[in-house]
């Protein structure tokens, strides 16, 4: 049986196939393919760059996948498509054409729940500095992030976090207002 999966995408630098919602465009037919099928795709939104000041505001979108793959294959799939968009993993949170986050894949998760908690309660300051060597499923932070949550809530919002608990629904009504206001609809 496939296993349900959640995609965060953005980019704020143009690509050779054009800015970044073209980009995502793009990236998003290349996905439906290999062991990849789309079940939703959320609207484009703009975002602040993260961390602020960082570069040009973001596009960021989010889809519904299934799919058979195991997750680090489909991770290293993503990481593919990524750099066929002209992506480079040079710098944490840098500028870029495209990225294509793995935010959850069915209720795992991964690599166990010592690792998870020690990634989602890690200070900012860590963080910026902090790369996992290994998967973090759910992603650690997903539910601070309003830039995750506003396209999660087209396609995902009843989904429920197999740690916390929550809703994507649930944790963007938990975000501050000035936080859900900075993610603008294209």
């Amino acid at each position: 049986m496939p296993n349900f999966g959640l995609l965060a995408l953005g980019g704020n630098l143009p690509s050779e196939f054009g800015f970044p919602d073209q980009t995502i465009a793009r990236a998003i037919m290349q996905l439906n393919c290999n062991g990849i099928h789309l079940r939703a795709i959320s609207r484009f939104f703009q975002t602040p760059c993260f961390p602020a000041g960082a570069g040009p505001d973001y596009v960021n979108a989010a889809i519904t996948i299934e799919s058979d793959l195991m997750p680090e294959n489909l991770l290293a799939r993503l990481h593919e498509i990524e750099a066929s968009f002209g992506r480079e993993r040079t710098l944490r949170w840098g500028t870029r054409p495209l990225d294509i986050d793995l935010i959850a894949y069915g209720d795992l998760v991964r690599p166990d729940l010592e690792t998870h908690t020690a990634w989602r309660d890690l200070p900012l300051e860590e963080q910026v500095k902090s790369t996992p060597q290994e998967l973090i499923l759910p992603h650690p932070r997903m539910q601070e992030r309003a830039f995750v949550l506003a396209p999660l809530m087209d396609v995902a919002a009843t989904w429920r976090h197999p740690v916390l608990g929550g809703t994507v629904a649930e944790f963007y009504a938990q975000l501050p207002q000035s936080a859900r206001d900075e993610v603008r609809p294209l």
